[in-house]
């Protein structure tokens, strides 16, 4: 059946509550045309009306501009749960679980880095395990691993890996608080011993970037980007095996809350629990564990990137003024308080492929950022740019502070293998001046620039909304890719 989608305005599409009985509240797409008919070629739309089905959910379901077909969610869907009517589940948040993005800045410029880009991007993929299953150069023991998840960055700066005061400028500060290793299996636990300080594989990556556009030079200035030709680094990789055990573990508690609790779902990929519910709160805590993992990842693999640059360069990474500018999450479920026809109400924002990207003024943000607002960053893929966003005060009135993640795939990676050789992709970046290093030739083939949408479209549209005002655009000169 065609789904009737009502034009609000060039930018934004509403699916109706009348088109399905069951639907609570309506379904709203952010989206040029382009992008909405993109999405109609798979199940995105239909995964953004199935949102609207679940109990507590407020205002509407959202499918951001980089949407497309996930499990459960559409990748780039946008849910907020009442707290105390609604629910929590897995297929809001997905099996990699805080998949996030770091953005540091160095004092370098793309004169001093171009020459040795090659160098640079070797010594970075030495230093950083790639690829798919491939385990790390740090052992832990059980109890080790979860006295880690408990404190979360501060253990790795604790032991030798980043600066104090790197954490003030991550979500959450680098720890969630609710992070319960008890709720945690032990084959998650096993899974995750061996993986931290590792990229993985799939659209994870590595990148030295190059400041090619400055949008907005006030806040490029709060956020410490100084101007074109400036070189930054972006690193883009989740909570591996460790994250993947715990969705797979509670999507199988959700199976049976649905049963016990009675609640119609419209597809057994939104396996649920009540917020209030005993399997809801350790779903959270056990959520809260793989973010935390993810956090403290990030922070080993960004502690080996400034090592790599020192050995480099020849300089410390402090007189590079390699800085953290901001660590942001993707894959969460967070209790946020928000406004809900004129009221201030809790609730659990779902972001699924999305990012949180809150306004100013926000007791969350650090202080060098609150008259700003949050950074957001958007990423592209080894061929294209990403962007530099700053969440904004629409964002909280129209998207629960969320905004897109990156460019969204518009190819399944096994059709990307079959059209795409990764020897003209390494000569197509080449051309481009951007140096590649990859674990093998699948990884290249399947995250051909060419499978994504594009993210100059998908960056412009969370401008235009007022979701994520442009700051900044980067390209790549290096990239590293599990």
């Amino acid at each position: 059946m065609d789904v009737p989608i009502k034009r609000i305005n060039d930018l934004v599409w509403e699916v109706p509550v009348e088109y399905n009985r069951h639907m609570r509240v309506p379904a709203r797409i952010y989206a040029d045309e382009t992008l909405l008919d993109m999405m109609k070629r798979d199940e995105t739309l239909h995964q953004g009306i199935n949102i609207t089905q679940l109990p507590g959910i407020q205002k509407y379901g959202i499918v951001l501009p980089d949407g497309h077909q996930g499990y459960g969610f559409p990748i780039g869907g946008v849910a907020a749960f009442d707290a105390d009517e609604g629910i929590i589940t897995p297929g809001g948040v997905g099996y990699d679980i805080n998949c996030g993005v770091r953005l540091m800045r160095t004092n370098l410029t793309y004169k001093e880095v171009k020459p040795k880009a090659r160098e640079l991007i070797e010594r970075i993929f030495k230093l950083v395990p790639c690829g798919v299953g491939v385990g790390g150069k740090l052992r832990l023991s059980t109890q080790e691993l979860d006295n880690a998840i408990v404190e979360g960055v501060e253990w790795a700066i604790g032991r030798g890996f980043g600066w104090a005061g790197d954490s003030k400028h991550m979500e959450e500060g680098g720890c969630m608080k609710e992070a319960n290793p008890d709720k945690v299996s032990a084959r998650a636990k096993k899974r995750g011993s061996g993986q931290l300080g590792t990229l993985g594989a799939g659209n994870h990556f590595l990148e030295i970037g190059r400041v090619k556009e400055v949008f907005d030079g006030e806040t490029a200035r709060t956020f410490g980007v100084t101007g074109p030709d400036q070189i930054v680094a972006w690193i883009h990789t989740g909570s591996r095996g460790y994250g993947h055990q715990i969705a797979s573990d509670y999507i199988r508690v959700m199976d049976g809350a649905v049963r016990k609790y009675n609640i119609r779902i419209p597809a057994r990929e939104l396996g649920c629990a009540p917020l209030k519910s005993r399997e809801a709160e350790d779903y959270y805590e056990a959520m809260s564990c793989a973010i935390n993992w993810a956090f403290i990842n990030r922070h080993i693999i960004m502690h080996h990137v400034r090592t790599a640059f020192e050995e480099t360069f020849r300089r410390s990474a402090d007189d590079m003024e390699m800085d953290l500018v901001y660590g942001m999450t993707h894959n969460t479920a967070k209790r946020e308080e928000h406004d809900v026809n004129g009221k201030r109400v809790q609730t659990v924002v779902h972001r699924k492929g999305a990012s949180r990207a809150f306004g100013p003024g926000r007791s969350d943000l650090p202080d060098d950022y609150r008259g700003t607002g949050q950074p957001v960053l958007l990423v592209g893929t080894m061929g294209t740019a990403s962007y530099l966003l700053v969440g904004t005060d629409k964002g909280e009135e129209i998207s629960f502070a969320s905004t897109a993640h990156g460019a969204g795939r518009v190819m399944s990676r096994t059709g990307a293998r079959r059209r795409f050789q990764a020897k003209n992709i390494v000569s197509q970046l080449k051309r481009k001046g951007i140096v590649v290093k990859a674990a093998s030739g699948r990884i290249l083939a399947e995250e051909s620039p060419d499978s994504y949408k594009d993210v100059h479209r998908v960056a412009e549209i969370s401008h235009r909304l007022g979701i994520g005002r442009r700051v900044m655009m980067s390209v790549p000169v290096a990239v590293a890719k599990g």
